[in-house]
């Protein structure tokens, strides 16, 4: 039959590469006032549905049927994508942009939140 130490490694392999999976697919840490400021104008939002979550798009209202495990890392890579062109940092200041590329707001950041900004969406 199974020894006792066969059962104890297969639960400590379980447990490790369950504590691995939930690490990898965890969200970036982020600044809370920043990112509230950026989060009306990103056009896309996360939402519930029966079978977990998901990433929709507010213009459209499409899904974009992203695996469960791999939703805040697809939305931290699209808020990133869309931080590019849409956010720009001038001084001390966080300027969110239109498609247009005019200011839709301004929002003044401390040394905390712009090394933040700097690091997340990897403004100069």
């Amino acid at each position: 039959m199974f020894s006792k130490k066969l059962i104890w490694a297969f639960l400590f392999i379980f447990i490790f590469l369950s504590i691995t999976a939930l690490l990898e697919n965890m969200p970036a840490p982020k600044n809370k006032r920043v990112y509230e400021a950026i989060l009306p104008y990103f056009p896309y939002k996360i939402t519930k549905e029966l079978g977990g979550i998901d990433i929709v798009d507010k213009k459209t209202g499409k899904d974009l049927d992203i695996a469960n495990a791999k939703v805040y890392q697809a939305y931290d890579e699209m808020l990133r994508k869309w931080g590019k062109t849409h956010l720009r940092v001038d001084g001390d200041k966080l300027l969110i942009l239109d498609d247009n590329q005019k200011v839709v707001k301004s929002l003044t950041l401390n040394e905390k939140e712009k090394k933040w900004v700097e690091e997340f969406f990897g403004k100069d």
